[in-house]
């Protein structure tokens, strides 16, 4: 299929992707905190008869240098540009804290049909680097809505790596830490996926290193059919915080972070997971289970 790529600039960095004459599937397509425009996702979206567009929604010009106070309203003019695409169908494809992003975005705005939650959590977490003042401290909420923080969870600075020092750290342990020296910040920093209209479609990987990722999809799964509201779990415990979907290239090793899994094991869970990408963006409840 002929696409069409286009680069954005205003109000915020990214690329848009469509085939040729349009579609009414829109796909707001978010990146982790690497911060990147996920050109490459949102083309094999494109080629699958989408449009997609990926934003830089933060670092960029004008926004916070680190995921800090991030406005969700930030989400949801993307929908509004989807629309404006010609876009009937809206959802939103979030990797790690882009899934948080994506289901916390679901949950404010009532136009989106469809998270698909890549490598999610399942509640709200304090800042990944610092806000628009350059601080990383005190810790406050990833994200705002309407002005105001949403409750988080910080992390236990208390922790440190089993790794030796100089190499890739896995950082799992300093969440799992964090959960429990703050529980009674749970409940009221979890996610309330139950209340989302849109359909969800959950991706996560059992030897995730970056977080517990695994787990929290199965928390947002058991939340979502409490509810009775619809959802979809593909899990490989094999697999790590990176799978990739068909048509794309491999994730890149890290000197930083260990991400867990491995190549062919996220390859296995983004190729097992493609098919329910596709239907349920494609079609109303091809996310249920």
């Amino acid at each position: 299929m002929d696409v069409l790529e286009r680069e954005l600039t205003d109000p915020w960095e990214g690329v848009l992707a469509a085939p040729v004459g349009g579609s009414d599937v829109g796909v707001l397509v978010l990146a982790g905190s690497s911060g990147r425009i996920e050109r490459e996702r949102a083309r094999i979206l494109a080629r699958q008869g989408m449009t997609a567009v990926s934003i830089r929604w933060f670092g960029g010009p004008g926004q916070s240098p680190g995921i800090c106070e991030i406005p969700l309203e930030t989400f949801t003019a993307a929908v509004d540009f989807l629309r404006l695409n010609g876009a009937e169908r809206i959802g939103i494809l979030g990797t790690s804290k882009g899934a948080e992003a994506a289901l916390l975005t679901a949950v404010h705005d009532v136009r989106v049909d469809l998270v698909i939650a890549v490598s999610p959590t399942s509640r709200v977490w304090c800042n990944v680097g610092p806000g628009r003042d350059g601080l990383h401290r005190p810790y406050r909420s990833s994200w705002t809505w309407r002005g105001q923080g949403l409750p988080f969870v910080p992390l236990d600075d208390s922790w440190t790596p089993a790794q030796a020092e100089g190499g890739p750290v896995a950082i799992r342990g300093w969440y799992e830490l964090s959960e429990r020296t703050f529980a009674e910040l749970l409940p009221s920093a979890e996610i309330p996926v139950e209340t989302a209209r849109g359909d969800l479609l959950l991706v996560a990987g059992g030897d995730d290193a970056m977080w517990p990722s695994l787990a929290f999809a199965e928390q947002l799964a058991q939340r979502r059919r409490s509810a009775g509201a619809s959802v979809r779990l593909i899990a490989r415990h094999d697999a790590g915080h990176r799978p990739r979907f068909p048509g794309e290239s491999p994730a890149s090793a890290s000197a930083r972070y260990e991400y867990g899994g491995t190549p062919e094991a996220d390859a296995l869970l983004g190729a097992a997971a493609w098919p329910h990408v596709l239907d349920a963006l494609r079609t109303p409840d091809g996310a249920s289970a």
